[in-house]
């Protein structure tokens, strides 16, 4: 019997600046199926409407942190972890 079995894992994500307006929140504690940072991007792109999608759209420049360490796509989540979404920083 093969069974396909998806792990889920709880946890933090944050948004700042115009992705957290994007959002309507800050942050939210959430449960996913999603294995990396990069698939929970996509994950959220089809279920948090329009604006949210737009906000986090693959041809946007986002930064991304795992844990408060910047991270890629691939980096993997796991149980109680925080991931953060914010747009890249610029000085002046």
């Amino acid at each position: 019997m093969n069974q396909e079995t998806t792990v889920r894992h709880q946890i933090s994500v944050l948004y700042f600046a115009s992705i957290r307006e994007a959002m309507g929140t800050g942050s939210e504690r959430i449960e996913t199926g999603a294995a990396t940072v990069g698939a929970l991007r996509e994950e959220l792109i089809r279920t948090r409407g329009e604006s949210a999608a737009a906000a986090l759209a693959s041809g946007r420049a986002v930064r991304t942190a795992l844990n408060q360490v910047m991270c890629k796509a691939d980096a993997v989540i796991h149980s109680g972890d925080e991931v953060a979404f914010f747009p890249p920083v610029t000085g002046g």
